[in-house]
């Protein structure tokens, strides 16, 4: 990159910078003003109590585990959910993508699974696998399976019918179109779901925290709901939204790695 690319970048990422701050010091502003000056302020504590309080999770345990104690529980039941998800997404996008006769057989089904939301399947999960982890995976890997399976096939069907024509005169076969022209054109486009789905898991395992745990980000707000603690329930809510931030950073910087040719998240 030319050294005035390097400045105006440099330039840009400042100002990035300098309006996110100004808007969370806005909403910092807002909030203590509506505590301060409105009715509000008996039923939502104020921002120096909440960040007093989200700071101080950090050394004093919330339940069994400090703050990120719980945030690790989360993550742990976020990676298995999404794993699983994930592997089996891909492969049923792209089946579907690829072969008619799959799409013929899966793609009914999946239209009909997948208007149904993950907190749907909570009251069949437990049914199912009880009230332990296995009931928690599921509700994620349900609320992420879409996402990923959607957009591998998207990939699979978008692959230019040219490339695929061009192979097949140089005489590949079908199972050397799929894995040389259609698979890797298609990367890009499973990369996006898989970014999706990462958030969707994430966002879903509060979902998950509902059924009968004694830890997790999800449980931090639970607990402050049924000890009617307002405090704890918004410090879990920023908890939730400053490692969904992270998680959407992580995957975005991977993904300039790996799909630098075609960065497709936002």
């Amino acid at each position: 990159m030319k050294a005035a690319q390097w400045r105006e970048k440099l330039r840009s990422d400042r100002q990035n910078i300098f309006w996110a701050l100004a808007a969370f010091c806005s909403i910092l502003i807002l909030w203590q003003a509506t505590v301060t000056f409105t009715l509000g302020g008996a039923a939502l504590p104020g921002p120096s109590k909440v960040l007093n309080e989200f700071f101080k999770s950090f050394y004093t345990p919330i339940g069994q585990y400090t703050l990120l104690g719980h945030i690790g529980w989360s993550l742990y039941r976020v990676l298995v959910g999404f794993t699983a998800a994930s592997l089996l997404g891909v492969v049923v996008g792209l089946a579907m993508g690829w072969s008619k006769l799959a799409k013929a057989i899966i793609g009914p089904v999946f239209e009909w699974l997948r208007p149904i939301p993950a907190l749907a399947w909570i009251p069949l999960a437990i049914l199912w696998f009880g009230i332990g982890e296995t009931t928690k995976y599921f509700i994620i890997f349900v609320g992420t399976f879409t996402n990923v399976t959607l957009n591998a096939y998207a990939g699979a069907r978008q692959v230019d019918p040219v490339l695929i024509g061009a192979s097949r005169m140089l005489g590949a076969k079908k199972n050397q179109v799929f894995t040389r022209v259609v698979l890797p054109s298609s990367v890009p486009q499973i990369f996006a779901g898989l970014q999706l789905g990462f958030s969707t898991s994430w966002m879903s395992v509060l979902a998950a925290e509902m059924v009968r745990s004694s830890e997790g980000a999800g449980w931090i707000i639970i607990m402050g709901q049924n000890t009617g603690n307002t405090t704890q329930i918004i410090v879990g809510i920023i908890a939730i939204g400053l490692v969904g931030l992270c998680l959407a950073t992580l995957m975005r910087g991977v993904e300039r790695g790996l799909c630098s040719w075609n960065i497709r998240g936002t």
